[in-house]
């Protein structure tokens, strides 16, 4: 927890992200949270605001202004009061407050674009350039192959990779991550194959974490986006970010015909309305003859 200006607020604050931890969020999500946290409560002590029961809805409308006049996108914003409510939520469940006027604060209105799903051509100049760097390549087909996240993806220890009891499947073990169980993940012989290479050039460190750097550390998740982000630059890929790998896994199984219910346990989508939003996409920017189709 960063510098709160109000010792109060600041254990109250520190008390809330314990208590996600208690309750196993992933260290992403707290950060998040915590980040958002700081900013309200600073907000509240700038502006004469000393005591939690005395924040009203017009202090939080208030704040939620001060984010639009301050550039932030309205997908920020709504995150942000997501915060701040389940902040509020925690302060009523643990009587420091007796009502809870966070419920009443609404999100900004905003446009959620669909889903972007990799074109035949950008799929192949994404693994084309990719396959330069044996790391990277390998990194680009775990994730076009299997759906996964990037921070699943970065998480990944070298005993994660697995065979079935018969040794005829080889598969990924995606560990439990906050709200998300634990889930099994089929490779295909793409993946396999990238794998296997990479492993040929992996450097020996201590470390287990499957990619790891020059040096034998850790690959991190800004590490990862940042190769990914150059790659599509050099295949000349425009407004593509790394989810975009896991948007095209989905999609491509989805128009091959694999049941809904399947596609969502793979991907480890917590309701099946997450995975059915893909149909409407696919059926708009994926014609007949899909290239998706022949990926």
């Amino acid at each position: 927890m960063g510098q709160i200006n109000n010792a109060n607020f600041k254990e109250k604050a520190d008390l809330f992200v314990e208590d996600l931890r208690k309750k196993n969020r992933s260290e992403a999500t707290i950060i998040a949270y915590a980040k958002d946290l700081e900013q309200l409560l600073n907000y509240f002590s700038k502006n004469g605001i000393n005591s939690f029961d005395k924040v009203t809805i017009e202090d939080l409308e208030a704040y939620r202004q001060s984010l639009q006049d301050s550039n932030y996108t309205p997908k920020s914003i709504s995150r942000k009061i997501n915060s701040t409510r389940t902040f509020f939520r925690y302060l009523l469940e643990n009587g420091i407050i007796q009502d809870n006027v966070a419920e009443k604060l609404a999100h900004p209105r905003f446009e959620i674009k669909p889903p972007r799903i990799l074109s035949e051509m950008e799929y192949r100049s994404l693994r084309d350039v990719s396959r330069v760097d044996v790391r990277l390549y390998s990194i680009v087909e775990i994730l076009l192959q299997t759906g996964i996240r990037i921070g699943e993806l970065a998480s990944l220890t070298l005993d994660d990779i697995r065979q079935s009891k018969d040794g005829k499947i080889d598969f990924l073990y995606i560990k439990a991550s906050g709200s998300h169980p634990a889930r099994k993940v089929p490779l295909n012989k793409s993946a396999k194959k990238a794998i296997d290479e990479y492993m040929g050039i992996r450097p020996e460190t201590e470390e287990d974490t499957l990619f790891v750097t020059k040096n034998g550390r850790a690959l991190l998740v800004r590490n990862i986006r940042t190769a990914i982000d150059k790659a599509f630059e050099k295949a000349g890929i425009k407004n593509a970010k790394v989810n975009d790998l896991r948007n095209t896994f989905i999609a491509h199984h989805l128009a091959n015909g694999v049941d809904l219910r399947v596609v969502s346990k793979l991907v480890g989508h917590k309701r099946l309305s997450t995975t059915e939003k893909y149909l409407n996409v696919i059926k708009t920017q994926v014609n007949e003859e899909s290239s998706l189709k022949e990926l």
